[in-house]
């Protein structure tokens, strides 16, 4: 579905993205995990057709963006990092207009709107204006306008940016059905938690580069341990060379140390052994946040 060879987007001096290698299957879901100014965007915007390459090879649906931008934006559903939707229209003709752009009929459109609006869960809102709608329901609403012209490959850049978490979970769940449909998607985000869910392999990248690639289970089970210890404590040094002492990989973070290990009780019953009594100990499972504080030497949040 999209394919990448040292693939490179340069402004001016700045390189954005630093001939990077990828390959997006169809049917699955693809993700583009970092910080703000990883060059996630920067890559979506060349699939998308509306960003040229610097240097590199890019094939969308087997076409050359280059040649073939608008055979490719065709066939692609597009939900982009802002939403802009037309906010005087209500949300039953935001879907209509839209789709006249595709050239499809207002009879088949007013069909496949009110199927999609019934997926999205907005059904009951198709009158309705869209300026007074929640932020949850305008990024539903730009989901289901994306998916208007029936796409071979859907292209998401941070689906859930500044939803609470119920708005996100709804957003999963209707990401994930298209899935279960076979719909291929590709999505950037800085969310560890969605990248698990969603993604049945991703890339992780920092300052334009993919630093590795995997499903999340690989990326955690090749980097991490099965547990991390968080602890914090005025005297995290103390802390730090006690667990290095025992074997054990750790970091600090800001006011904290993470401790790798397989086994957390036992790593914060040794702590305890030792005498010392943090101010608090957290022991959870490893995630692909820990991946990247392990390749990169710093969290995905620091941006």
């Amino acid at each position: 579905m999209v394919e990448a060879r040292t693939l490179t987007k340069r402004f001016d001096d700045f390189v954005a993205v630093d001939g990077i290698d990828f390959a997006v299957q169809p049917g699955e879901v693809f993700g583009f995990l970092g910080p703000n100014g990883a060059g996630k965007s920067s890559t979506m915007r060349m699939i998308g057709c509306v960003s040229p390459l610097t240097s590199g090879e890019l094939r969308v649906l087997g076409l050359d963006p280059a040649h073939d931008g608008a055979r490719i934006r065709a066939r692609l559903g597009v939900v982009p990092q802002e939403d802009n939707l037309d906010l005087e229209l209500s949300v039953f003709d935001n879907l209509i207009i839209y789709g006249r752009y595709f050239g499809l009929s207002r009879a088949v459109l007013r069909d496949r709107a009110t199927e999609l609006l019934e997926f999205v869960q907005l059904g009951d809102r198709a009158t309705s204006k869209v300026d007074p709608l929640s932020g949850g329901m305008k990024r539903r609403l730009t989901i289901a306008r994306a998916l208007v012209n029936e796409p071979d490959l859907l292209l998401l850049d941070e689906p859930t940016t500044g939803l609470d978490p119920q708005a996100r979970h709804l957003v999963w769940e209707r990401l994930w059905r298209l899935k279960q449909d076979g719909v291929t998607q590709v999505l950037t985000t800085h969310y560890m938690d969605e990248a698990e869910r969603l993604c049945d392999r991703l890339v992780i990248m920092d300052g334009g580069h993919i630093v590795d690639e995997g499903s999340p289970s690989e990326l955690v089970a090749r980097h991490v341990t099965r547990e991390v210890v968080e602890v914090r404590d005025a005297d995290l040094d103390g802390v730090l060379h006690l667990v290095r002492a025992n074997g054990e990989r750790a970091e600090v973070v800001t006011d904290r140390v993470l401790a790798y290990t397989d086994d957390g009780d036992a790593l914060v019953a040794k702590l305890h052994a030792d005498g010392l009594r943090p101010a608090s100990v957290l022991v959870r499972r490893s995630t692909l946040e820990d991946v990247f504080l392990i390749l990169t030497g710093r969290t995905l949040i620091e941006d």
